[in-house]
This record gives C-alpha cells, sequence and structure tokens, in this order.
C-alpha cells in the first residue's frame, strides 16, 4: 500500500505581494487602466470607501470625487499630471458609497510593464479626515487667540526675541506706548524704559531673570513713544520649546498709573488726618495747660502788684519788677499756646490778601536782615477770605522771622498770594472749593524731612537756647487752623523752605472781575501843605489812592459829590470854621461807610474834654509813626 504525501502551497513573490497590499485597511490601494477604470480593490479601499470590489471594479475611479470637482476635470488632471510628472499628491475632499466626504491624501503613480509600456495607474488613498480637523481646530485656536491678544486695549501684549528685539505688537500695545506695528517691530524693548533704569541695566536684568526664573514681575516708570512716562506692571514670561530652548520672551504691560494716583492720595489723607488728629489732641492738651496756666500768672500779677504797693526798699521794688517782666512774659507764651489751640476768640473780617500784605509790608521789609532780598507776588484779583488780619499779620511776621535767621549770610524770600481750586483731599483735610493759597519762601538753610515732621508742635525748635520759643510756626498752625484753612511745610537742607497757607474764600464772595485788587482810597485833609503832601505820598507808598483837601469845606464838598472814598483821614484843627471833628461827626451822618482817623497834636484826653467822647473814631498822635499810621488806617471804622 503506497502512503499518500499531502503537499503545501507556497506562494511565490508576486503572490506575497498580492497577500500584502490585499491586507492593507488603512489604505484604499488600487489599479486603473489608462482611462481611470478601476481594475483592483483590496480591503483598505472598501473600508475607507464602502463599496465592495464586485461593486466598483470597472467603474471610473471619477465616482470618488465630489460634483465640483467632477465638473471641473479634477479627475482626468489627476491622471495627465501623473504621466507628465511621474507622480500626482494631493489632498481633498472624496466621497464615499453612501454620499459622506472625507478628507483624503491622494497619491497616483503611473505603472508600466517588463517592457516599459504604460498600462496603468496605481492609487493610494488614505482617510486623514481627523487629522484635518485636529489641525483646523488648532487653527481656529490660534486664529482666536490672535484676535484675543489683538483685541485687548487694556493690556500690551507683545513678543520678544531672546534678545529683547519686538517681534510682535497687540493694540493694546500701541494704545499704552504709542508706537505702531510697524515703527516698534525689531527694536530693542530697552527703548520703553527711562534713562535712570536704562543705566542701571534694569532691561538685561529683566530678561535674565526671566530666562533663569521662567518669570519676571516688576512695578516701575515706563517711557512712551511722545516721551512722557506712565507708572507700569509689567510681566515678562520665558517661552521654551519642546526641547526646552529659549525662543524668546511674552510680555504683558498695563498702565496702572491712575491706580497709583489713588493709593497716593489715600496714603496723603491718611498722613493728613494723622497730623490733624495729633494736632488736634496736643491742642486739646496745650490749651488746658494755658488756661490753667494763666489762672496761675492772674494770681502771681495780682500778689506782685499789691506787693509791689506795700515795698518802699529799692532792692525789693526792683525785684518786684523783674518778676512782672517774668509774668508779663508768661502771659505772652500762654496767649501763643491758647492761638495753637485755637482757643483765642478771632475778629473776622472780609479781607483782600493783596491789601493786608501790602499795609503790612513796611514792617516785613523792617524785619527782614538788609543782606536779605523781600519780594511780594500779588494776585491781579485776589477773591476775599474771611480772616483776621492783625493776627494774620502776626502769623506772618513769624513767618519772616524765621525765613530771615535760616539766612544769616543773607538770600531772599518770596511772598505769593494765589486764587487755586483744591479737589476733595488734595490739600490736608481741606474739602473741595475755592482758596486764596498764600506761600512764603526762602533760599535758607533748610530742614531735614524729621525736623519738619515736627515743625508746628509746640515748644519744638531748632535755635539755639535761648532764641526762640518753638511757638512761632504752631502759633501760625493755629491761627489759620481756626480760621478754617490748613498749612503746610516743604523743605529741604540746603535748598529752602516754603510754608503754604490755604484760606477758604468767602461765602458769596465776588465773581474775579468784581474784586478790587486796590487797596481803598484815601482822602487826607491837612491844611499844612508841606504835612499833607508828606502823608500823602506816605500813604500812596503803602498802595492807598489818595484825595487830598486843605479844609473842611473842601472835604465836605468832596464827601457830597459821592467821590469812591473809602477812609477820611484828617487833622482836628482846621480853618475856615469846620474843624476835623466836626467834619468827622458830619462824615458820619453823610457817608456812614467811610472809616475815619483823626490825628492831633494834642492828647486824646484833652481833646475828648473839650469836643465829649470821640470813641466812634480811630486816633493818631502826631507826630505819627508809620507803624502807627498803619495800624489806624487799618482798624479805622
Amino acid at each position: 500500500m503506497t502512503e499518500s504525501k499531502e503537499t503545501t502551497f507556497e506562494p511565490d513573490g508576486e503572490d506575497y505581494f498580492k497577500l500584502l497590499v490585499n491586507g492593507v485597511t488603512d489604505y484604499a490601494i488600487f489599479m486603473l487602466d489608462l482611462d481611470g477604470v478601476i481594475k483592483t480593490w483590496n480591503a483598505g479601499a472598501q473600508r475607507i470607501k464602502g463599496y465592495a470590489a464586485s461593486e466598483i471594479v470597472g467603474r471610473n475611479f471619477s465616482v470618488f470625487y465630489t460634483e465640483g470637482d467632477q465638473l471641473a476635470g479634477r479627475p482626468a488632471y489627476a491622471l495627465r499630471t501623473a504621466l507628465k510628472e511621474g507622480k500626482f499628491e494631493d489632498e481633498g475632499w472624496r466621497v464615499r458609497k453612501d454620499g459622506n466626504q472625507f478628507w483624503a491624501h491622494v497619491l497616483i503613480d503611473p505603472v508600466s510593464d517588463d517592457r516599459g509600456r504604460l498600462i496603468g495607474f496605481a492609487k493610494i488613498t488614505r482617510d486623514i479626515t481627523e487629522k484635518k480637523q485636529a489641525l483646523e481646530a488648532l487653527r481656529e485656536s490660534e486664529q482666536r487667540f490672535r484676535l484675543l491678544v489683538q483685541g485687548v486695549t487694556d493690556y500690551a501684549i507683545y513678543m520678544l526675541s531672546p534678545t529683547g528685539e519686538v517681534t510682535n505688537w497687540n493694540v493694546g500695545a500701541e494704545r499704552i506706548k504709542g508706537y505702531t506695528h510697524d515703527e516698534i517691530l525689531g527694536k530693542h524693548f530697552s527703548c520703553f524704559y527711562t534713562e535712570e533704569d536704562r543705566a542701571s541695566g534694569l532691561p538685561a536684568q529683566t530678561l535674565a531673570t526671566a530666562g533663569a526664573e521662567g518669570r519676571f514681575e516688576r512695578e516701575g516708570w515706563r517711557v512712551r513713544k511722545d516721551g512722557s512716562r506712565f507708572w507700569a506692571h509689567v510681566v515678562v514670561d520665558a517661552i521654551r520649546n519642546d526641547n526646552g530652548e529659549l525662543i524668546g520672551f511674552a510680555k504683558v504691560t498695563r498702565d496702572i498709573t491712575a491706580r497709583k494716583q489713588v493709593a497716593e492720595a489715600v496714603e496723603r489723607a491718611n498722613e493728613a488726618l494723622f497730623q490733624s488728629q495729633k494736632m488736634e489732641s496736643l491742642g486739646k492738651l496745650t490749651g488746658g495747660i494755658a488756661h490753667d496756666f494763666n489762672n496761675l500768672l492772674a494770681v502771681m500779677s495780682s500778689g506782685l502788684d499789691v506787693l509791689s504797693l506795700r515795698t518802699q526798699h529799692q532792692t525789693d521794688v526792683k525785684m518786684l519788677e523783674n518778676m512782672q517782666r517774668a509774668v508779663a512774659r508768661g502771659a505772652m507764651l500762654t496767649q501763643q499756646l491758647l492761638s495753637f489751640a485755637r482757643q483765642q476768640p478771632l475778629k473776622l473780617d472780609k479781607c483782600n490778601l493783596n491789601a493786608v500784605i501790602r499795609g503790612f509790608e513796611v514792617v516785613l521789609r523792617g524785619v527782614a536782615d538788609p543782606m536779605i532780598e523781600l519780594e511780594i507776588r500779588p494776585e491781579p484779583r485776589p477773591k476775599p477770605v474771611i480772616l483776621d488780619a492783625p493776627r494774620f499779620e502776626n502769623a506772618l511776621l513769624n513767618l519772616i522771622v524765621n525765613a530771615r535767621d535760616a539766612m544769616p549770610n543773607g538770600g531772599k524770600i518770596v511772598i505769593a498770594v494765589e486764587n487755586v481750586h483744591l479737589v476733595d483731599g488734595a490739600i490736608g483735610t481741606l474739602a473741595a472749593g475755592a482758596f486764596v493759597k498764600l506761600s512764603v519762601s526762602d533760599t535758607g538753610s533748610g530742614m531735614s524731612r524729621h525736623v519738619a515732621a515736627h515743625a508746628f508742635e509746640p515748644f519744638f525748635t531748632t535755635k539755639p537756647l535761648g532764641k526762640g520759643t518753638g511757638l512761632g510756626l504752631s502759633q501760625v498752625y493755629g491761627f489759620i487752623a481756626q480760621s478754617g484753612g490748613e498749612v503746610q511745610l516743604q523743605s529741604e537742607i540746603g535748598q529752602g523752605t516754603v510754608v503754604t497757607i490755604y484760606l477758604p474764600v468767602a461765602d458769596g464772595a465776588a465773581s474775579d472781575a468784581q474784586i478790587e485788587p486796590a487797596l481803598d482810597t484815601v482822602l487826607v485833609v491837612e491844611d499844612e501843605p508841606d504835612l499833607r503832601e508828606a502823608t500823602a505820598e506816605l500813604l500812596r507808598s503803602l498802595g492807598y489812592d489818595v484825595l487830598i483837601a486843605g479844609n473842611g469845606a473842601d472835604a465836605l464838598e468832596s464827601l457830597k459829590r459821592g467821590d469812591d472814598i473809602q477812609i477820611l483821614f484828617t487833622d482836628v484843627v482846621l480853618p475856615n470854621g469846620i474843624d476835623g471833628i466836626q467834619l468827622a461827626r458830619s462824615t458820619r451822618q453823610l457817608r456812614p461807610d467811610v472809616r475815619i482817623v483823626l490825628a492831633s497834636g494834642y492828647a486824646l484826653p484833652a481833646l475828648t474834654e473839650e469836643h465829649g467822647s470821640l470813641d466812634d473814631f480811630a486816633f493818631v498822635g502826631k507826630p505819627y509813626r508809620l507803624a502807627d499810621l498803619v495800624r489806624m488806617l487799618r482798624i479805622a471804622h
């Protein structure tokens, strides 16, 4: 019996290739003839396009193209290109059996037989719809991000190269920094820094820190294209590729100038409130001490007066006089303390600061050292303020004395008056409104920040022992605060000092156009020509407008005509039947608004004995001194 021998099929090379092609499922691999008719079909083609081999073999491959591509001749173009160039490669929409479209990557190669004759085309198609969708999603995301970045106007967002050159620029950067895209592209970002920051190497430090730590964040001054500065919040992030290599920096800048200004205003307001509360507390304490001290001084003064009446011994009398002078000085100090504590009664009147200063100018110039230049800069049209003028003069005198003492080798003092309008919190605790600003500046030695912070406190002084009480500036502070104003001090060692006073404009004050900045007009009545002219010239030098009359009749006629006269300054003894007292009393009846000052070489008691009470008029004795004349003109009623 012969044993059968089982044989196995051994495919040759061509069979292996067919098995390989038919087994591929991720690619559609099939053959076309020269006209594009499908000759073969693999499993991948069936999976991707949806046709079985029996359904598609023998049909033209144009069936896979969209209607639009068919009308455009895209299938024939693909074959021609493959023939001409030896290869055709493309991506586009293709159609499955069920009509659905997919995004395909297509490769067509011409195929020749062993003798080199063209027998058809090999076509490979891959479904890359998911890849296209991912790319589209990425592209859309990038586009949205670009639109987002470009649409941001409150932030400057841009990229820098690893060495700091600007590589892109958004709308916010153009708005904040002032440069257009074309102007700034390629420039080094250090152009946004101040000269001081560039000199200190801050731009390089910024990139070095961001590169080493991944991030740099800081606030500081930056510079716009036009040279103006703004306060910026800056963040710089290092950008690295997948390999960790530095490819640049992302820089975000925000203009926070307004926020900084608000923060500084709040800080100033808090400091002003603290200072105000501190000074208020000191004022209450000082006022209480001053009142009690005044009572003690009153007891001592009364006791010394009694002792002086009982004491005959010369040595004892002299000692009592010394003690009385000490009591008087103590009383003066208590008055200064009460002024700081704002517990002194004020005689308030509507005042023109120009006029008050001009009327006191002679005294101020007399106090200043001859080596010191005193300049007065009046406000052309000052608004009126409510003020106790004599106490204001005393405060101004204190400031001039302090300025003089700060310039032992000479210098310059400037007194300036200016109308200003303040907003809430701009100056101390003052509310918004119209104010008159008075500043006294000097070119003296100045003071440190520590000293300036305590300058208004009572008994604080930098003068040598015995040279000052330390109550001058505190008295100024108390008086101005009691008048509804504010005092500020600015000083720097070697740069001088500026003391600035703000006084509220009187309620119902006239407009600028209605305010007369000049001093009053004075009618001088004096029969002696030389004295009349000298007096008139003296008043003109003080800034007054002056009218003159040689007798009472002429003066009365001027008053009856309604001449613009605010003050009558008349000698008591006048010729032609109308003396100065008669003229004064007639004026009071005819023009009750005119203020009156009598002048005479006779003592006031003697005149009173002859003419009766003269309490309705101010009086100055001859020969009158300039200071007496200035004072009487001011208090005339």
